[in-house]
């Protein structure tokens, strides 16, 4: 398999995560997309995801798989073992919550194009977009603290789909200056995380592209 992937960003993150876990091996792909390069952005990538975004997964058999949550989803489907859906079904469905809560209502508010949006069209600069940023992480992280338990893990006392999308988020709102402080429940589900070799093979700083 062939992953196209950034090295922080958040969704290809999460991809990393369950393929390790998963223990299935891939090529790793890097794009640059900052404005100078915009690899994204490149007609020989736009073939591969003509919405210009990461990551994609390309097959042993050459079908590209897109968007981070169908991805994840096809592998807990193609490789069930280990799983990544919690064998109560209740449990499964609060998981499903938990990584839509990342996937769709915080990540989308701090994607590079929006990021470019806020500074380009709106003309912030970027501590005002940090600011706007963690507004935003500050309300989902919060209903997610209240939602999970003490035990380290988000839902079901092991390793779950909420983990693999949370961890990623909590790195980006590292980034963008959020105060961790008052997520304790957050916290230790990271730190149980980060104590695993797939997610610290996973981690933004260990991949290739990665910033010095």
């Amino acid at each position: 398999m062939k992953l196209y992937s950034r090295w922080r960003s958040s969704a290809s993150y999460r991809v990393r995560i369950a393929l390790n876990l998963k223990g299935l091996t891939y090529e790793y792909v890097p794009l640059d997309l900052d404005k100078k390069r915009a690899d994204q952005h490149r007609p020989e990538y736009r073939r591969v995801n003509p919405q210009g975004v990461v990551p994609s997964l390309e097959l042993d058999n050459g079908v590209i798989l897109m968007q981070s949550m169908a991805i994840v989803e096809y592998l807990e489907e193609a490789w069930p073992d280990p799983h990544l859906l919690p064998e109560q079904i209740e449990d499964r469905a609060r998981a499903r919550a938990l990584s839509q809560m990342v996937c769709s209502d915080m990540h989308p508010l701090h994607t590079t194009r929006l990021i470019d949006y806020l500074g380009q069209a709106l003309s912030l600069n970027q501590p005002s977009i940090d600011s706007w940023i963690a507004h935003w992480c500050n309300i989902g992280l919060s209903t997610i603290e209240a939602l999970i338990g003490n035990d380290g893990y988000c839902v079901g006392g092991t390793v779950s789909m909420a983990d693999v999308f949370l961890v990623p988020e909590i790195y980006a709102a590292r980034r963008f200056k959020v105060d961790l402080a008052p997520f304790k429940r957050i916290r230790r589900v990271e730190e149980r995380c980060n104590s695993l070799e797939a997610f610290q093979l996973a981690h933004p700083a260990r991949q290739l592209d990665a910033a010095p």
